[in-house]
């Protein structure tokens, strides 16, 4: 005989947090090295000039500048930072 009462909604209401991703620095907006640009998963937009990738796909910034959004092809964006 089963000694667990049927449960289910009570058991399976867990979720993971939330990963915080997305446009951190908007176009126009100033940068300095480090800052990130963008959190991503995989690459929806790819890097540009003054900009680094890191293994997660985040891009940040490599030098002081402004931060510059320009469409790649029909399908794919880039993001670079252009020197103030």
């Amino acid at each position: 005989m089963a000694h667990k009462k049927g449960q289910g909604s009570t058991q399976n209401n867990r979720d993971s947090a939330g990963r915080r991703l997305g446009v951190k620095k908007f176009g126009g907006e100033k940068v300095i090295p480090g800052n990130i640009i963008i959190r991503q998963r995989g690459t929806k937009v790819h890097p540009g000039n003054g900009v680094g990738m890191g293994k997660d796909h985040t891009i940040f910034a490599v030098v002081e500048g402004v931060v510059q959004f320009e469409n790649k092809s029909r399908s794919q964006k880039r993001v670079s930072v252009v020197p103030a």
